[in-house]
């Protein structure tokens, strides 16, 4: 690993699917993991999880965060994964007096959740970058997660990345468990838009996505994943690029998009 970096970092959206894409080789994993590689190593991560959706926007202040095993019914070498990075407090600090005026509540109560670690194994396997993580204020509307990743983009400058953990589409209702599940109709339709409207900077548009076309209502059928990408987009700054260095459909129903802001 070089050494944590002082310029500008990206940002970055990963659409994490299945926890057990933490432990199982996968085109998803290995790209991140090439990701990981690529990108310069930041100072430390704030990571957006789709799976700390709660009433407010807590932010992780523990010195070691530990490792949440936030799922059921999956097998015995998942939940013996244990992801033992630093915490941060004074950049939790931080993280609140830039959010203002919306209240950032120091939280010890919770931890990594695998929206972040099992995308974290493959960027930084080992562990030593600190992480934190920000809750996603589930009685806020899209635009409200867009102006508070605005107002967190001057870490960027800080070296800290920006890591948004979703998936843009996330219909497990309609998802096929098979592992060559053809792509749903809607489901490609929908990442298609997306990532036209990432590509060509209308921001706006990917803020009111349920406008986006027929395809959203099925593709967005609750806001907890999509959300994490208007956290990264926010964070844009004027006239810069955003790329999808991945994209496809996992079992019929779930996007496995990334998205990279300055990356």
């Amino acid at each position: 690993m070089t050494s944590p970096s002082t310029r500008r970092m990206p940002s970055l959206f990963i659409g994490h699917g299945s926890p057990m894409n933490a432990i199982e080789p996968s085109p998803y994993s290995r790209a991140w993991a090439a990701l990981g590689r690529r990108l310069p190593t930041p100072r430390a991560v704030l990571c957006i999880s789709a799976h700390w959706y709660v009433p407010g926007s807590p932010v992780t202040a523990d010195d070691a965060p530990r490792t949440l095993h936030d799922f059921r019914g999956f097998p015995p070498a998942l939940y013996a994964v244990n992801y033992p990075a630093r915490g941060d407090p004074g950049l939790a600090r931080r993280v609140a007096a830039l959010a203002t005026p919306t209240p950032v509540p120091l939280s010890l109560d919770w931890g990594l959740d695998h929206g972040s670690w099992s995308v974290l194994v493959h960027l930084y396997p080992d562990a030593r970058v600190p992480v934190l993580q920000l809750g996603i204020d589930a009685r806020q509307p899209p635009a409200f997660h867009y102006a508070l990743g605005e107002r967190l983009a001057p870490l960027r400058d800080e070296g800290v990345l920006v890591l948004g953990s979703g998936n843009v589409v996330h219909n497990l209702g309609l998802i096929d468990w098979r592992e060559d599940a053809p792509p749903q109709p809607y489901a490609s339709e929908f990442e298609a838009t997306v990532v036209a409207a990432v590509r060509d900077g209308r921001d706006t548009a990917l803020i009111d996505y349920p406008a986006l076309g027929p395809a959203a209502r099925q593709a967005v059928p609750t806001p907890e994943h999509y959300l994490p990408l208007l956290y990264v987009l926010g964070t844009r700054q004027a006239g810069e690029a955003a790329d999808t260095p991945l994209a496809g459909i996992s079992h019929g129903s779930i996007s496995m998009l990334c998205v990279t802001v300055g990356g």
